[in-house]
């Protein structure tokens, strides 16, 4: 298949990255550390295509020639994230606009630019990998306001989009993660040792991505042991 997936220079992106070029995917990794990228694909066998980007600031055409060159477009994994870690009254209306602007205005601006290419493959997939934070009814925590809303609007832009693209038969889901042992999680709760590290489910998120369209549209899934 060939894969898009975005923050893949490290933690859980990175792990979902290799394990897919591992298993012969075609993978196009997207992340703004152009060093981390080649450190990727030097473990990958010629199956990570580097794309050092900035996802709120696309080049469209080279966005696009990429995704060309690897022939195509059969799954998008939006990965990237930010996390702010602040109490509600400390939250700035920039990291709120930031927060938003990363965690779900980027991913909408992207799958626009995908779609195209997605609506030609028989096995097309978006899947948004989100967090329990944003998921209805689980547990919240102190200082995460601004990261469970937005990652909440991802999980509702995912059952919209699979009901607007389901005649172009491209399955949109999204994975509402618990913690992982990243370095995103260290810096939000320094100290704090979660259950799944970042290749165990940089492992899962692969399979999944690569096969759960057959059996899953307009999913908002749980994946946690453990939830800060």
């Amino acid at each position: 298949m060939k894969i898009l997936i975005t923050g893949a220079s490290r933690g859980i992106g990175y792990d979902t990255a290799l394990q897919l070029a591992q298993a012969g995917h075609r993978v196009l990794a997207l992340a703004r550390n152009a060093e981390r990228l080649e450190a990727l694909a030097e473990q990958a066998a010629g199956n990570i295509f580097p794309l050092p980007q900035d996802l709120v600031k696309l080049d469209q055409a080279r966005l696009t020639g990429a995704i060309e060159k690897i022939g195509g477009l059969d799954i998008l994994i939006n990965n990237a994230g930010l996390l702010v870690n602040k109490p509600f009254l400390d939250l700035s209306s920039e990291d709120w606009q930031n927060s938003f602007q990363v965690n779900v205005f980027a991913v909408v601006e992207l799958i626009r630019l995908c779609l195209p290419f997605l609506a030609k493959s028989p096995q097309a997939h978006i899947l948004n990998i989100g967090s329990m934070g944003g998921y209805p009814g689980s547990q919240k925590f102190l200082g995460l306001a601004a990261y469970s809303a937005s990652k909440g609007a991802l999980a509702t832009l995912t059952e919209s989009l699979a009901v607007e693209l389901r005649e172009q038969k491209v399955a949109v889901n999204c994975l509402a993660l618990g913690a992982v042992q990243t370095e995103m999680l260290e810096s939000a709760f320094p100290g704090y040792s979660a259950p799944t590290n970042s290749e165990e489910m940089g492992t899962f998120v692969a399979q999944f991505a690569t096969t759960a369209q057959r059996l899953f549209n307009g999913k908002i899934i749980p994946v946690s042991q453990s939830n800060p």
